[in-house]
């Protein structure tokens, strides 16, 4: 899904160095937008996490490797999760989608208000038996920064994140993307010190996205003199999984006696997927098959 302007570009610089990975991501926010009737701060900060979990799904070695980034928090917004695959189709939830809250002190949007204080978890999926789960507190709430301190801390990998939305006057996504740069441990202390001069004269990441500035012509800028290498341009785009089946698993998963209670009211249910809002609606003769099936 999405749409064909949506990709991202990985690549690396100084001699390997500095691993680097920007996205554009308007179309997708958009789509989650759409099929989540977010407010433009819900909006903002759903688009972020999506964002960099396209990006993250590129570090994901093998083809069912699962990501999984989960805040939860103390604002408003309570929480959101997004999950991405190994070829960057990512999906998402808010937990509260209509949080209107004034902008921050810099005009913008205030999506560290709307998270507030609580913690990110980055959960993977790797076909091991158990997943990996990193977890740290939130920093500012505003998703980059959390992002970079949880990849500094939890991955011991120095790294520097930038995500943005910007949203048009009629509250649709205008623009939105972001990159990720990693110091790899042969970056030597000229090349981090030319990095970090380089990160504190740049534009917002909204900025550049709204002078159209491509993924590519992102990295070339962050990295001028430092020999960056594009080494993949890939698609990435809203997917979602959810189909009849899982949905009946779910059903059957929530135990017996509910479904008997379902049965017992008559009356037909519906129930919604929670990362693309789709609804399914099963009559109670359908039900009653679930339950049955689900016995043998």
């Amino acid at each position: 899904m999405g749409t064909d302007s949506d990709y991202i570009v990985t690549g690396t610089a100084a001699d390997g160095g500095i691993r680097a990975f920007a996205a554009t991501t308007r179309g997708l926010c958009e789509e989650v937008r759409i099929a989540h009737n977010t407010s433009p701060v819900a909006t903002a900060a759903l688009g972020r996490l999506l964002t960099a979990g396209a990006m993250m799904g590129c570090m994901l070695k093998n083809k069912e490797d699962l990501l999984t980034l989960q805040i939860e928090s103390e604002g408003p917004i309570r929480g959101l999760t997004v999950t991405a695959d190994a070829e960057s189709n990512v999906k998402g939830f808010v937990k509260v989608p209509d949080v209107m809250l004034p902008p921050n002190a810099k005009g913008k949007l205030d999506v560290g208000g709307a998270v507030g204080r609580g913690v990110i978890s980055v959960i993977k999926d790797l076909g091991l038996k158990e997943p990996y789960v990193g977890q740290v507190e939130l920093q500012t709430g505003e998703i980059a920064e959390d992002l970079t301190y949880y990849f500094s801390v939890s991955e011991q990998t120095p790294s520097a994140v930038a995500l943005g939305v910007l949203m048009e006057r009629n509250n649709t996504v205008k623009r939105a993307g972001g990159f990720i740069l990693q110091l790899m441990p042969n970056a030597g202390k000229d090349v981090i010190d030319a990095l970090e001069e380089r990160l504190s004269s740049l534009s917002s990441v909204t900025t550049m996205l709204d002078q159209d500035m491509k993924p590519e012509d992102i990295l070339n800028l962050v990295l001028k003199d430092m020999d960056f290498e594009p080494l993949e341009r890939r698609s990435t785009g809203f997917h979602c999984n959810c189909s009849v089946e899982r949905i009946e698993k779910v059903l059957f998963s929530i135990g017996e006696k509910e479904l008997k209670e379902m049965i017992e009211e008559g009356k037909p249910i519906e129930v919604k997927c929670h990362f693309c809002n789709k609804a399914y609606p099963f009559e109670v003769t359908e039900l009653q098959r679930i339950l049955e099936e689900g016995r043998r």
